[in-house]
């Protein structure tokens, strides 16, 4: 796919028929003028879709109509828990493209794999359906701009499934953040120490299980052999399809950094460095990792480990035994003059003062998908807590990031601890990482990392500056049919 500037991306054929297709305006539910039930369909329903399904069907007002899926198997298992447990039946639909020519359908609430967020949003879009899509909302980071600029120009609601910002506590703990409650914001740190153990390795190529239709799970991806043990899941961990942890689990507590400091637009900087350490499977996204943003008006460092705190805790439970920073594994910490505030999980907060006792805490969470149904009948994207634009925003600093790490040089430690120039606490960051693997009974002394470019960033056009390579992994080829431009 040929790359195209952002700022003339509203003037290409892709936009061609969208003027046609923006007057659909208010969805059905509401051009007749009454407050009658949003109707909605759940796209991809093999894991978190079934809280999609679930969350919106128990809503007042709402109702799942239909829910999608390629595997047959998948689709077919959900729709009879479905009935189940409302006590009636659901359609079920393969094909997206099907889903999205039916004029019962208000909404669709995305859960697919992260190859396909982009072009099933765009899609529904283009179709005048308003759109829940989960994290990370894009697959890259171009992916992300195009979502926005569609988005504004059919006028759908689109909400990013990055549930934290509806969280009460984690809204009020910020406000009170940012009223200098804890002095100058000095460094944001995001920390993923989420357990992942080998997906292992397959010889061949694994047969696709008749249930599924392999072209349509492969979409926009290229659509190569499988090569690992399981279709599901284990899609995270390979860059064609999936984003690592730190687009996985790690871009909720990056968009809980980048709200807490205020960070708007893209970063300035960006430098990534680890690797996939302790053992050897099919996987090709780091297990280890940190990256470092230089963003306003202070700078964010992010964490991603996998194995667990020590050998003795890989012969245990793993769950049990991830390392902790200031008691968190997976959180955000904003590090300020006068202490941290903490955010350990998507709905409380608590205070520390720089002796680390803790001064203040929130609790309290709130509904996400009864965020976007209310903004679905208000037509206000502003009623959103986490509209498209800042799903697209907390998503690419994600992507910023392993696109340093896919262009990483391999070294050993001790080259990589001389090598890394910025920021001043890379080195010390590096024997953080180099003491956990020793840990984790890596023999660092013949072991490499992977140690990425420094990339600096053109905040306006979202590209990168004189790095033709990195701006070419800003997008990725698409398979026709599933391209950006049009769902036919």
């Amino acid at each position: 796919m040929t790359k195209i500037d952002r700022r003339v991306f509203l003037g290409t054929s892709a936009f061609a028929g969208i003027a046609a297709i923006a007057p659909f305006g208010a969805p059905a539910f509401l051009r007749g003028g009454t407050l009658d039930e949003v109707r909605i369909a759940v796209v991809g329903v093999n894991g978190r879709g079934r809280d999609h399904y679930q969350g919106f069907e128990e809503l007042e007002g709402v109702r799942v109509v239909a829910l999608c899926d390629v595997d047959r198997q998948v689709l077919a298992a959900r729709a009879a828990a479905f009935e189940q447990k409302f006590g009636r039946k659901v359609d079920t639909v393969v094909d997206v493209r099907r889903l999205l020519e039916r004029g019962d359908i208000d909404a669709v609430s995305i859960a697919t794999p992260n190859h396909w967020h982009a072009l099933a949003t765009i899609w529904a879009c283009e179709a005048g359906k308003d759109v829940y899509v989960e994290k990370p909302v894009s697959h890259n980071v171009l992916e992300g701009r195009r979502m926005v600029e569609v988005a504004r120009a059919t006028g759908r609601i689109v909400q990013a499934g990055m549930q934290s910002r509806s969280s009460p506590a984690i809204r009020d703990a910020i406000a009170w953040l940012r009223g200098g409650n804890l002095g100058k914001i000095e460094l944001a740190r995001g920390l993923c120490y989420k357990p992942r153990p080998s997906i292992g390795n397959v010889a061949g190529a694994p047969p696709v299980p008749d249930a599924i239709d392999y072209d349509l799970w492969c979409g926009p991806a290229p659509q190569v052999p499988l090569a690992r043990k399981n279709l599901h899941y284990d899609w995270h961990w390979l860059f064609a399809t999936g984003n690592g942890d730190l687009g996985n689990q790690g871009v909720h507590q990056m968009d809980i950094a980048r709200f807490a400091i205020g960070a708007e637009g893209f970063p300035k900087r960006v430098v990534s460095f680890g690797g996939r350490f302790g053992y050897d499977d099919d996987a090709n996204t780091p297990n280890t990792q940190v990256i470092h943003l230089e963003t306003e008006p202070a700078p964010i460092i992010f964490e991603v480990r996998g194995l667990p705190r020590d050998r003795a805790a890989q012969g245990t439970d793993w769950g049990k035994g991830m390392d902790r920073h200031l008691g968190v594994s997976i959180g955000t910490i904003i590090h300020c003059e006068g202490g941290s505030l903490v955010v350990p999980n998507y709905s409380s907060a608590y205070a520390l003062d720089r002796g680390g006792e803790r001064i203040r805490e929130w609790s309290g969470g709130m509904n996400h998908f009864q965020n976007f149904i209310d903004s679905v009948r208000s037509r206000r994207r502003e009623d959103l807590t986490a509209d498209i634009e800042e799903g697209h925003l907390s998503s690419a600093y994600c992507h910023l990031g392993n696109i340093s790490y896919q262009m990483a040089e391999r070294m050993p430690f001790d080259a990589a601890c001389d090598r890394a120039a910025w920021p001043a606490s890379a080195g010390a960051d590096l024997e953080r990482m180099r003491a956990h693997l020793v840990r984790n009974g890596t023999d660092v002394s013949s072991t490499e990392i992977a140690l990425g470019p420094v990339l600096e960033i053109d905040r306006e056009t979202e590209r990168f500056v004189g790095a033709p390579e990195a701006d070419s992994r800003l997008t990725r080829e698409y398979r026709a049919p599933f391209t950006l431009g049009g769902s036919s």
